[in-house]
């Protein structure tokens, strides 16, 4: 099968176009005919090994994994003899949680994974992109347990977690509040939100506005200034918090009234469910601001290295 492998760290140039054998399905595994993926921070970060730390996890002088790709949409070839969630011929999406593998033509995965039959109302290359950011949103807002009418700022909202932040807390009622650049406004208006903050323009923490709830999804604004909005018992989600944010975030859970939730999200077939039902129901729908095949992944990759994509970058496999 045709697969994109790097064997080195660095820029997007270390991707190739390779040729490598087809991955065998066990008993308890499908085997998928990936359609479509998608380029994520997480696929950029062990690219690059940045930072450093990747190198403990996935190879210190080299990557152990060769082939990145996190999300995936396609349609089951082969069902394992012990599979009975899923048959050939059903069409599905996921997450491969922490064995990536999806910029290639097949993966296998075991049926109970991060893995569900595909929204019907989408298609491939839009269900690709969920996973992603739709669970990563998901697992930091169940945590922070959004009430009604409650007033929650979601900064970094046009981005892949953004958007599906914005979108899960209207399902939920919440009055939000989005920070992005003005060229923006118009899309997160259409995703649910109630009013808009330009960054370019003006600072969130200087409208003398509080918040319930503040979601920095892109690690973008100062911890001072989250905090200095948050209501008394406010939460604040540092959904993309670095070392020196996750220390300043539990310096200020232990010190303060106010609550930080931060840390490695888990996978589930659970959540990959929920934002199937969002979907089907219309409260939720995939912002894809770029597609590429997989010939042109390094293209992607720069694209979305540059820290300014709109929703998701899709690659058609």
């Amino acid at each position: 099968m045709k697969a994109a492998i790097y064997n080195n760290y660095g820029g997007p140039e270390v991707l190739k176009i390779s040729d490598v054998n087809k991955p065998i399905h066990k008993e308890n595994e499908i085997l998928i005919r990936i359609k479509a993926t998608a380029v994520n921070s997480g696929d950029i970060r062990l690219r690059k090994a940045d930072p450093f730390a990747v190198r403990l996890f996935f190879g210190l002088t080299k990557p152990k994994l060769t082939i990145l790709g996190s999300v995936y949409s396609g349609e089951v070839e082969e069902a394992g003899t012990q599979v009975s969630r899923f048959k050939k011929g059903d069409l599905v999406f996921g997450h491969t949680n922490m064995k990536f593998g999806a910029y290639a033509e097949y993966i296998s995965v075991d049926e109970n994974s991060s893995v569900q039959i595909k929204p019907s109302n989408i298609s491939h290359t839009e269900a690709a992109t969920i996973p992603f950011g739709g669970v990563t949103a998901l697992h930091f807002i169940k945590k922070a347990k959004i009430e009604l009418n409650q007033k929650v700022l979601i900064i970094g909202a046009s981005g892949a977690v953004g958007s599906a932040a914005v979108q899960l807390a209207k399902s939920l009622g919440a009055h939000v509040t989005a920070v992005c650049s003005g060229s923006s406004a118009e899309l997160v208006k259409s995703l649910g939100a109630d009013e808009v903050v330009d960054y370019t323009k003006e600072n969130f923490a200087n409208k003398k506005q509080s918040y319930d709830l503040v979601m920095d999804a892109v690690n973008a604004a100062k911890i001072s200034d989250c905090i200095s909005v948050l209501k008394p018992k406010g939460k604040l989600i540092l959904s993309a918090a670095g070392f020196s944010q996750m220390m300043r975030g539990s310096f200020t859970s232990v010190f303060s009234n106010k609550k930080v939730i931060m840390g490695v999200i888990s996978h589930c077939k659970e959540d990959i469910l929920k934002l199937k039902e969002l979907i089907e129901t219309g409260k939720y729908k995939p912002v894809v601001e770029k597609t590429y095949s997989l010939i042109e992944l390094p293209q992607a990759h720069a694209f979305v290295e540059k820290g300014h994509k709109k929703g998701n970058i899709a690659v058609l496999v």
